[in-house]
């Protein structure tokens, strides 16, 4: 269905403000073929049940990219887990029903790599889901997850509707959330080296060991393999999925120690002093690395690499209001 009035694919974002979702509507913004629409929380509250029905009734949409979510990192998820496992269980729930209530056969959902068992053969394969506890510090929100990836199969094998699921490593970029407590690795250690460099501190303090290792894809490279993802046929996809895991990794199939991650932007903010590390402070998975064939024999692969990545975040950081100092 177009948009008559400009002869358009009409593409509904929701999550908009967040990360991932600004990059996917920056992406889909340069095709003049697309109307990106969007909802701000005050028109829609996708915890509600009411305001999702409503609104979707009276939009019609041929793509949504459910971008939406509560995200955190460890420490957000060791202090607000009913949040988490509620808010993003209930936006999952009412945004995809409500999809389909619409009559709206194509959606992309995005999951997380934490879906995965703590103890899965690295690199993790999409076959693993299930197959063995979650780590502990943020089960609610992989359950979270793993019940919007369950919810799009199960809308697909009773109702034949077309939606996807694609699980992204550990994101980063423009628009992330550099919250002192509240965030991600990496906007952490940027917001905690800057702030260092600029009172002259002669060491910084990093959580856990260093030991552990993780995969960082930047937020750009995931909203192209979003639109990818979308953009494929549906038999081709079923010819390399299997019915039962029909979600897609997206990374870059490289990982680096917590040490080498946290050495390096502090190289790039520029940072002299000392690293120390906290070994009271839990580690999380030893190592969490994505098996991304699947997505690659789909034609998809990253291009950008982390150093540039954490460049292009640090002068974006730089150049927001509150941290121009």
């Amino acid at each position: 269905m177009f948009d008559h009035a400009t002869n358009k694919k009409r593409v509904f974002v929701a999550g908009h403000r967040g990360m991932v979702g600004s990059a996917i509507v920056r992406e889909l913004s340069r095709n003049s073929l697309i109307s990106v629409v969007v909802a701000e929380r005050r028109e829609l509250d996708l915890t509600s049940q009411k305001q999702t029905d409503d609104f979707f009734k009276s939009q019609h949409f041929d793509e949504i990219y459910l971008a939406a979510a509560r995200v955190g990192g460890i420490h957000a998820n060791n202090e607000y887990p009913a949040d988490f496992i509620y808010e993003n269980i209930m936006m999952q729930a009412n945004l995809i029903n409500a999809a389909h209530l619409a009559d709206v056969d194509k959606l992309l959902f995005l999951g997380s790599s934490c879906i995965y068992p703590k103890f899965a053969g690295q690199p993790m394969d999409e076959s693993s889901l299930l197959t063995g506890l979650l780590e502990p510090t943020n089960e609610p929100y992989a359950i979270a997850k793993i019940a919007g990836i369950k919810l799009c199969e199960s809308y697909n094998r009773q109702h034949g509707r077309d939606y996807r699921s694609v699980m992204p490593t550990n994101l980063y970029g423009e628009g992330d959330n550099f919250h002192s407590e509240n965030s991600h690795v990496i906007p952490g250690l940027i917001r905690r080296f800057h702030e260092a460099k600029l009172n002259k501190d002669d060491s910084v303090t990093a959580w856990g060991t260093g030991a552990p290792m993780r995969e960082f894809l930047h937020v750009d490279d995931m909203a192209s393999a979003c639109i990818h993802v979308m953009s494929l046929d549906s038999e081709l996809l079923k010819k390399n999925t299997h019915p039962m895991t029909s979600h897609i990794n997206i990374g870059t199939g490289v990982d680096v120690t917590i040490k080498e991650l946290t050495e390096t932007i502090g190289h790039v903010v520029g940072f002299k002093g000392q690293i120390k590390w906290d070994v009271t402070k839990p580690d999380g998975t030893a190592r969490k690395l994505l098996n991304v064939n699947l997505i690659e024999k789909l034609g998809w692969q990253s291009t950008v690499s982390l150093r540039s990545g954490l460049e292009r975040t640090y002068d974006w950081f730089l150049n927001q209001t509150d941290y121009r100092r």
